[in-house]
């Protein structure tokens, strides 16, 4: 979704997703979605190895990506767009998880979830010009049921690629929901944006009417 006519400052996501997009869309926030060029990998296992941890690599992710679209921007824009940049991560006992390569890596990540309590360690940032403006965090808490493997092998079937979109290997808005038996957190962030903070930044930065 592209904002053509709003007064208000362009709004760019720095992301791919789909689901995020989809989050400010249906939220009514016009956008342009431009992809990061970033190599998330190389950051996340140097902060790794430097002992950070969960969270300061999330926010890292984010900024990393909110700035690089930034700066890519036209200079006219720089200085007047609102980049958002988002980043989640899914750790459980100290381990952290990527997004599945393929259906095998998705079972075994769902393998490794059943019957326990991960968290998502959602960050989103938001950058203005140079300066990041904004910053924000949020750790919902899902805990999986103890689902049998007949249930598994039917939920990887009728999910499909898809499933390969998420970190957990789970999509909470569809079919996925079925694998809990427990939810703390707020829904837009699980998912992969925390949308309620986020509008009322932008509504107080002038970037968003209202």
């Amino acid at each position: 979704m592209t904002d053509s006519s709003s007064k208000t400052p362009p709004v760019v996501l720095a992301s791919a997703s789909r689901i995020r997009s989809q989050i400010l869309g249906r939220a009514g926030v016009a956008h342009t979605c431009i992809t990061s060029s970033v190599d998330e990998d190389v950051i996340k296992k140097a902060m790794q190895e430097d002992g950070a941890g969960v969270e300061a690599v999330a926010t890292a992710l984010a900024e990393a990506k909110a700035r690089d679209v930034t700066q890519n921007l036209a200079v006219g824009q720089q200085h007047k767009a609102f980049v958002i940049g988002a980043d989640q991560i899914l750790e459980c006992d100290g381990l952290w998880f990527d997004k599945p390569a393929n259906t095998k890596a998705a079972a075994e990540t769902l393998r490794t979830l059943r019957g326990r309590t991960h968290t998502l360690i959602s960050a989103v940032t938001v950058f203005r010009g140079e300066e990041c403006v904004w910053r924000h965090q949020e750790a919902p808490q899902l805990t999986m049921r103890d689902f049998s493997d007949e249930f598994l092998d039917d939920y990887l079937t009728a999910s499909g690629p898809e499933l390969l979109e998420s970190v957990g290997a789970y999509r909470l808005e569809g079919t996925g929901v079925q694998l809990f038996s427990r939810i703390d957190g707020d829904y837009f962030t699980i998912l992969g944006l925390p949308l309620l903070p986020l509008l009322e930044f932008l509504r107080k930065a002038d970037g968003l009417a209202g």
